[in-house]
């Protein structure tokens, strides 16, 4: 499965045992069907599970304080008022479903911002200008960055590091790994709040409502920690490259590469011209009078977007539509960085490049149509209420209450992402579980919320099932003729290993040593209502 001078530095035995390990996984991930049919096939098991529990009266006690001792008991979907309900609410289900309005909202946005050529510009600016002494950090960073725009990291920034590394007489291998692992092992990290926070907050206020219906999850709630994170990761990913996974390398031999690659012509390895410095000169310069005018809405004690109510931030106008500010600061400078480059010159122009954006969402829209389902089916039949219970009452009898519950809870989420690699996906199944359980044992939602993603992402570089695994892979081969995914997945298994540990130790250190919050307004620990 590898070969190439990579495969000399990793010895016949340990290769052997992790060649079985990386096959055991693909072939469990093989043995799963598409996410969309997957959740039309848990669609289906809810509603047979939901008639056989209803029949056999599964039930269990409330412990919520406001209702405590009043009996929860599955409701049938397969009886008259289960065939009434699905039949009546199927439409509402997709649409009302949290994570879609917003994801799309923000995804037109940022794909003005992709199409004008202003995220790419920005992202080669910063690499190419570095000095040879930090490129290698700064194309982790750069990868972190990147998550803004989707999958703009995968297909420009890879390739371009590979491309860089090699230029500067580096191996190019511990380049592509360096923004790879950036880029994917640290998908949740970064600066900017970007598409995946409001489609993570989706799910996550679905979950919750289950035990606390008037709660609601913002796209914001983990953006501290987040920001925090991408310096992390930097730093991180800067140390496992140059201490690890490139000595392990070692020198590169010219001879590896694949001789039908025509390296030189996927990439642009122009540094920028005058017209696109320019372009990002005006862009920045929007950029900053749009945060301006939004602080002049917030700062200020008289602030238009403050509460109305208590004069704050917290629960402000500004928070919950904070996706539509998303849209416009990426936009905005996106026309205006597509305007000066003559990119884009009319309307026409804006309205194709959000009907791009949106012609990319076709497969998420069917996902969350079936997803949408079955986290109402979950939440209707009150199994996710009954499973949190239940599990509460578990973690309680072992005496798992306390913070170290995280690390299995992030273990568990790393574990299922070798398998199940979207994000979106696995968060739809896991959430209506494990929020509502954490919940019970005192901890608020967008901090289990914060816990999974970094479990999301520290495993996305060594599973195959991750959708871009194959790109890179195609990439990686260009340089080392030959190489297989075992190889592959050897050089970015230090990456995952120090980002789990890394992370994991921030997220403890930020949250319950420093007392933290992950987001604006977000809360470490919950009450249930009527708890004194």
């Amino acid at each position: 499965m590898s070969g190439g001078n990579a495969q000399n530095h990793v010895s016949t035995e340990k290769r052997g045992w992790f060649t079985r390990f990386l096959d055991t996984v693909e072939w469990l991930g093989n043995l799963l069907p598409h996410p969309v049919t997957l959740f039309a096939i848990f669609c289906l098991l809810v509603i047979v599970a939901s008639g056989l529990a209803g029949w056999l009266n599964v039930h269990v006690l409330d412990p919520r304080p406001a209702t405590e001792g009043e009996v929860i008991a599955v409701n049938s979907l397969l009886s008259g008022d289960g065939l009434r309900w699905m039949v009546s609410n199927l439409v509402t289900n997709f649409t009302g479903f949290p994570p879609l309005g917003v994801v799309l909202v923000a995804i037109l946005g940022v794909g003005i911002a992709e199409r004008s050529g202003l995220l790419e510009a920005l992202m080669r600016g910063m690499v190419m200008r570095a000095s040879p002494r930090v490129v290698t950090v700064t194309i982790v960073f750069a990868g972190v960055v990147s998550n803004t725009a989707s999958e703009l990291g995968y297909v420009v920034l890879v390739p371009l590091a590979a491309m860089i590394f090699h230029s500067l007489g580096r191996h190019p291998l511990a380049g592509l790994a360096a923004a790879f692992a950036g880029v994917s092992a640290g998908y949740s990290a970064n600066l900017l709040i970007g598409t995946v926070d409001p489609l993570l907050s989706g799910f996550t206020t679905s979950a919750a409502q289950l035990i606390d219906p008037d709660y609601v999850v913002g796209p914001e709630m983990n953006w501290y920690f987040m920001f925090v994170s991408t310096f992390l990761i930097a730093v991180l990913g800067w140390l496992v490259t140059e201490k690890i996974v490139e000595p392990k390398l070692g020198k590169y031999n010219p001879d590896d590469m694949d001789p039908n690659a025509d390296i030189d012509t996927n990439v642009k390895m122009e540094h920028l011209s005058s017209q696109e410095k320019k372009g990002l000169a005006f862009a920045g310069l929007t950029f900053v009078g749009l945060i301006g005018l939004l602080a002049l809405t917030v700062v200020p004690e008289w602030g238009v977007l403050r509460n109305p109510e208590t004069g704050e931030i917290a629960r402000s106008p500004f928070l919950n539509g904070i996706v539509v500010f998303i849209f416009i600061t990426f936009a905005i400078p996106g026309f205006v960085y597509g305007f000066v480059t003559k990119v884009m010159r009319s309307d026409r122009d804006v309205i194709d490049a959000m009907a791009a954006s949106m012609s990319s969402m076709g497969l998420y829209i069917v996902l969350v149509f079936f997803a949408a389902q079955f986290v109402a089916f979950f939440g209707w039949t009150n199994f996710g209420t009954i499973l949190a219970v239940n599990g509460a009452a578990l973690l309680q009898s072992i005496n798992l209450t306390g913070p170290s519950v995280f690390v299995l809870f992030i273990l568990m989420c790393a574990f299922v992402n070798l398998m199940l690699g979207s994000a979106s996906a696995q968060w739809a199944v896991t959430a209506p579980i494990f929020v509502p359980m954490l919940m019970l044992i005192g901890y608020a939602p967008e901090l289990v919320q914060a816990a999974y993603r970094i479990g999301d992402s520290v495993t996305n570089i060594i599973t195959p099932m991750m959708s871009y695994f194959g790109l890179i892979l195609a990439v990686a081969a260009r340089y080392q003729k030959n190489l297989g995914i075992g190889t592959l997945i050897a050089i970015m298994l230090p990456y995952s290993m120090v980002f789990f540990v890394g992370w994991v130790a921030l997220f403890y250190i930020f949250v319950f040593y420093l007392g933290l919050p992950v987001g604006p307004g977000a809360e470490t620990y919950y009450t249930l209502p009527g708890a004194n």
